[in-house]
């Protein structure tokens, strides 16, 4: 002790090597990797399972979204629902075939925008394509098909009712 410098007397109560300090076995590494890993797949899992229950759960009621003569074949109309975080688009394919779908990509929740001539609904951020007439994904790494909104024609009137399926995703 009479050789340590005052400064430095914590070094005789802890005496640990510096280059022991920073070493760390792969053993140590490989168990933090696993552990970190097991709960970013725990945490997303939850999202992944509540999110459909939480769409399934909503229970729309049925909005007034573009009268008949309000988009020709091959334009759509932009809207939102069934809230006002929730955009959704309107298409007419043919003079009496109207579709909507949630515009969020099944992938990434991306815009997806409509390509008539492909006929065919877009995901720029990844390259991937839905099938405007049923939203089924024609290719690209989307893992579902759009959540097809339910529609009913009263008179001149459009109106989105709810979702086609139980358990729309996304």
């Amino acid at each position: 002790m009479a050789d340590t410098p005052k400064n430095e007397k914590w070094r005789n109560d802890f005496p640990t090597p510096w280059n022991d300090d920073n070493y760390v076995t792969r053993r140590e590494f490989t168990r933090f990797l696993v552990l970190t890993s097991g709960a970013l797949t725990v945490g997303s899992g939850y999202f992944v399972v509540n999110r459909p229950r939480a769409l399934a759960a909503e229970r729309p009621e049925s909005m007034a979204v573009a009268t008949v003569d309000e988009i020709g074949v091959g334009e759509v109309k932009l809207f939102r629902f069934p809230t006002e975080n929730d955009p959704a688009i309107l298409m007419r394919l043919a003079d009496d075939q109207y579709v909507a779908y949630r515009q969020r990509c099944s992938h990434l929740s991306c815009p997806v925008t409509y390509n008539h001539a492909q006929s065919r609904l877009n995901c720029p951020c990844h390259n991937g394509a839905f099938d405007a007439a049923t939203g089924n994904v024609l290719f690209g790494p989307p893992p579902s098909p759009l959540p097809k909104i339910a529609l009913k024609i009263e008179g001149a009137q459009i109106y989105a009712t709810g979702w086609e399926s139980e358990h729309p995703s996304l």
